[in-house]
């Protein structure tokens, strides 16, 4: 790469408020006494498929849900987060379940593109939500480091939102019939501001389900690549219903309305 990249997204900007309200899941987490995940963690969650007596990295691990969750299955979890009020977060989150029979946890604070561990050390990488937070240079240098410490036979998951191709194509016309319809007050016209408006702070490069495949290999990884979106549990009038179901299942139409992407890889 040349010329002169961009800064990163400044981790004051990642609050105690932001990790409370802009995502998701915390307080049924709490609860449940670490037993539910959000939607958007679990469904990303069980493709890693974690067992007991592995070792697991959550890159930008957050609130700390992940590796609470992937230590009481047994497995000894490490996470590490940017933002110093993730750490702090993370850590309470360990501490209310340290009487669980589980296995070793770590927090460490640390640079996405600087991993503080030792090659070939963890059986599974996860990356939610996090690649849509860092610039391409970022999310490139941040893939070679996950593909440093991972074993050989281990696994990356990721999961990221939204699809960019939904904000930049699609949600252009979905707001405009929102708008005819007399909800345009709930679609801003930057998509970034959409359902959470802090993201227009911290997004900086969403994927697409080709540009992270592209990434991917780039970086040395294969793998799948696939969209998903969230469940509507909308009560639509058939006809609308019909054109949901088309754009969300048939081909161009899913490349652009799926809203979410996931990825599980393999080194190369």
């Amino acid at each position: 790469m040349t010329g002169k990249q961009p800064a990163p997204v400044a981790q004051e900007l990642y609050t105690e408020d932001y990790f409370l309200s802009a995502c998701e899941g915390y307080e049924d987490f709490l609860s449940s006494d670490g037993e539910n995940l959000s939607r958007r963690l679990k469904a990303a969650f069980e493709l890693a498929v974690v067992e007991p007596g592995m070792k697991v990295l959550d890159v930008a691990c957050g609130r700390g849900e992940i590796v609470r969750h992937c230590a009481r299955l047994g497995a000894d979890a490490y996470g590490f987060d940017y933002a110093q009020a993730a750490i702090r977060l993370a850590h309470d989150v360990l501490a209310r379940g340290q009487d669980e029979n589980s296995g070793a946890t770590g927090l460490v604070r640390a640079d996405a593109k600087f991993f503080p561990f030792p090659d070939q050390t963890f059986d599974r990488v996860l990356m939610f939500d996090i690649v849509e937070h860092l610039h391409p240079w970022e999310m490139h240098a941040s893939l070679l480091e996950v593909r440093r410490v991972l074993k050989d036979d281990g696994r990356l998951v990721i999961h990221t939102a939204p699809n960019i191709w939904y904000d930049r194509y699609a949600y252009p016309v979905v707001r405009q019939i929102r708008r005819l319809m007399g909800q345009g007050a709930n679609y801003p016209a930057d998509p970034r501001r959409f359902l959470v408006e802090h993201n227009q702070d911290v997004h900086v490069n969403e994927q697409s389900l080709f540009g992270l495949r592209r990434a991917l290999r780039q970086a040395g990884f294969n793998g799948q690549v696939w969209l998903d979106s969230p469940p509507q549990h909308r009560q639509e009038a058939a006809v609308l219903a019909a054109t949901r179901y088309i754009l969300f299942r048939w081909p161009p139409f899913r490349w652009f309305f799926e809203r979410e992407v996931f990825a599980v890889a393999r080194k190369l």
